[in-house]
């Protein structure tokens, strides 16, 4: 009877501890070559159908298999533009017979090279009969080979910025230099490589993401290193002519010497892989600057060079561990093609019958081809994957995913490092987020490479939020952007509200103080733009972020203030001066899409009527301008403060207004509309960014607005 108890009390234990604890971690990783053996060879990449009879630089599967005696993954980075989901679930289904990995426990994805062979139709190339079934028995046997290496292992994760290395591609276009879309439309509003000339633009389209992420695998007890999955959010570099890895091979070959040098006799070669980050929206070149920076003007061997100079600098930095779980889950989820109108598509069946049985060779015939592709398959089936190795995550997307997405993913993670791996598990073309469909634009062209539902974006972060919740067993977390000293300062005056416009997407702005009067972005903006101040607006280094108002407005009742308020923000204008009669309005107060003798506004003057001044403005006739020129694209914080019959406008915390006016302040009752971003009638709206907006019941006096404008 003892000893039944004592192997029961065994039982229980064992059966209450975590399995990782004994479990022994084990990761094993291979290359495989999956150059064509056949030319020529279709090149994915462009516009129109190319192809390659020469190879420049070899392209490879490298693969990676982890294992905690409990789950077996594969992960694998292949020199590609994209794969289609069936060649990769035949790739998957074929590996699992010559593996003990399960398919759903397979991530495979594209480093999104534009040289190298087309495994998948998409605008005016189609796949390559001869390749396509290579490839899938090529990446069958790289994962077979990696996890022939397995062995007891230990894992690390290592991050630094590289921001010299990345930038923003896709810029807003002035509302006056509209262009058309491929249907003879001007839906235009935003574009790839739109910032070469600035006098066309208002500024950038949403956020980059720096980060150079790595997961680090080597032999347990310190000994030789494995593999690593390195992650970075950068389109591609567009190097010699394909056949070609792109600056994704050139990097993984010099971090292979560096770290581990030749392979040595009789043991597996360590692995570097370069996964793609979120990249849908951006590029190499900063069109911020006017002077292209050293790093614009490198070859590309020069550029994976400097970025594993980077890459070097977070390794050295890695701690390792051992007893990790490896758990990983998978969503298939049904989703819409936009598809055409009658009228669209009987327009592109005609161009389409009229080729005949050529490839398209315009950008007319290219999208008049896609509009009946979409029609014909309405749906698409998509995979998104969570992974947890430790306390790292990995996300995947099957799509080529805006930065934004992969910053809404990561930083609300329930794990403490994560990255997204985008064109994974399939390749759906772009999924810009949903206000970015109303900018237009080559990312929003329905087609193969960007025909998901408008909804997409949100759907598929939150399934990769899902299932790193799933996978860990821990809820995500909130994104709420760090208080910082000015901040503070501003929620301690007791404002009727605070809008520190740090929103990642959605229709509204929270208000950070107790008053919870929550404002209504009226579209189109864009969200996660850098900020003013960030030292005096957050902590710990942390970026402040801001909104981009193109032509929308953020709109608040707010009953409470009467004749005396003040507002405080900080303001960027986008518009060149010369470009209309007014910059832009900045802030109203009025009846909503009107204007009558009580509604008040506060703008910047535009061509030759005080251009880049502050214009105060009342719907009687008021008129006050400001002394200072505002220059473009320069942060600026303004503080306009009403008592009774008297305005004054501030600039940048001076004890001097730029504005002193008289203007009758006898507000009829429930004068309650307030708008940021545009005036009440809607007219000559803000091109440009507006953050950290602060209004109070009350006139501050200078002393209590000094604190809230250091």
């Amino acid at each position: 009877m003892k000893i039944n108890m004592l192997l029961m009390i065994i039982l229980a234990v064992v059966a209450g501890t975590p399995e990782s604890c004994f479990a022994e971690f084990r990761a094993g990783a291979a290359i495989v070559d999956v150059t064509p053996s056949k030319f020529p060879v279709f090149v994915n990449g462009g516009m129109r159908s190319r192809s390659a009879d020469q190879v420049t630089t070899p392209v490879n599967a490298r693969a990676i298999v982890v294992d905690d005696g409990n789950e077996r993954v594969a992960i694998v980075v292949v020199d590609s533009c994209m794969m289609p989901r069936p060649l990769l679930d035949d790739a998957k289904a074929l590996a699992a017979t010559r593996t003990k990995i399960s398919p759903d426990h397979m991530l495979i994805s594209a480093t999104h090279t534009h040289s190298a062979p087309a495994s998948m139709g998409c605008l005016g190339t189609d796949a390559d009969p001869n390749y396509v079934p290579y490839l899938r028995d090529k990446l069958a046997e790289a994962i077979a080979t990696a996890e022939a290496n397995l062995e007891p292992a230990e894992i690390g994760w290592g991050s630094i910025d590289a921001p010299d290395y990345t930038a923003l591609r896709r810029w807003i276009l002035r509302p006056d230099r509209l262009r058309d879309d491929p249907f003879g439309n001007p839906t235009v509003r935003a574009n790839m490589h739109a910032g070469r000339n600035w006098d066309d633009v208002v500024g950038e389209s949403g956020p980059e993401d720096p980060e150079l992420a790595l997961v680090a695998l080597r032999a347990k007890g310190g000994g030789r290193p494995i593999a690593l999955l390195a992650n970075f959010s950068m389109h591609y570099f567009s190097g010699p002519k394909p056949l070609s890895a792109d600056y994704f091979g050139e990097f993984c070959n010099e971090l292979q010497t560096r770290i581990a040098g030749k392979p040595g006799e009789g043991r597996a070669p360590f692995v570097a892989a370069m996964s793609h980050g979120c990249s849908g929206d951006i590029w190499r070149k900063d069109y911020k600057n006017t002077e292209p920076n050293e790093v614009e003007q490198f070859q590309m061997e020069q550029y994976a060079s400097g970025l594993a100079d980077y890459a070097i600098q977070a390794y050295e930095t890695i701690q390792y561990q051992s007893d990790v779980p490896v758990r990983m889950a998978e969503t298939r989820m049904e989703l819409n093609y936009r598809v055409p109108d009658k009228q669209l598509l009987l327009w592109s069946q005609k161009i389409v019958e009229e080729m005949g049985d050529r490839l398209p060779e315009t950008q007319e015939e290219i999208y008049a081809r896609e509009q009946v592709i979409l029609h014909e398959r309405q749906s698409t089936e998509i995979v998104v994957q969570g992974l947890q190795l430790g306390n790292i995550g990995i996300a995947s997307t099957p799509n080529e995913t805006y930065a934004l997405t992969g910053l809404k993913v990561k930083l609300q993670s329930p794990l403490p490092h994560t990255m997204v791996i985008e064109l994974a598990n399939g390749g759906d073309g772009y999924i810009p987020p949903p206000e970015q469909h109303m900018l237009g634009g080559y990312n929003t062209w329905a087609a193969r490479s960007a025909g998901l539902e408008e909804t997409a974006e949100p759907k598929i972060a939150e399934t990769a939020l899902e299932l790193l919740e799933k996978v860990t067993g821990q809820a995500r977390h909130s994104f709420v952007q760090t208080r910082g000293p000015v901040a503070n300062n501003l929620l301690s005056a007791q404002p009727s509200a605070y809008w520190r416009l740090d929103e990642m997407q959605g229709l509204r702005a929270k208000d950070s103080s107790p008053q919870h009067n929550d404002a209504i972005l009226e579209p189109p903006v864009a969200f996660f733009l850098s900020g003013p101040a960030s030292d005096k607006y957050c902590q710990d280094e942390e970026l402040n972020r801001s909104i981009h108002f193109a032509g929308g407005r953020l709109s608040a009742r707010l009953p409470e203030i009467e004749n005396d308020y003040t507002i405080v923000f900080w303001c960027w204008n986008g518009m060149p001066t010369a470009a209309r009669p007014v910059t832009g309005w900045m802030f109203g107060r009025g009846q909503n899409w009107g204007v009558d003798r009580y509604s008040e506004f506060l703008g910047l003057g535009g061509l030759e009527n005080h251009p880049g001044q502050l214009i105060y403005q009342t719907g009687d006739g008021v008129k006050k301008i400001g002394k200072t020129v505002l220059d473009r694209w320069t942060w600026y914080q303004v503080a306009l403060v009403r008592k009774g019959d008297h305005v004054d406008v501030y600039l940048n915390g001076n004890s001097e207004p730029e504005i002193s006016v008289e203007d009758s302040g006898n507000f009829p009752s429930d004068y309650a509309q307030f708008y940021f971003g545009g005036r009440s009638d809607g007219t000559d709206n803000w091109e440009g960014r507006l953050d950290e907006i602060a209004v109070f019941p009350r006139a501050l006096s200078s002393e209590e607005l000094k604190p809230l404008m250091e």
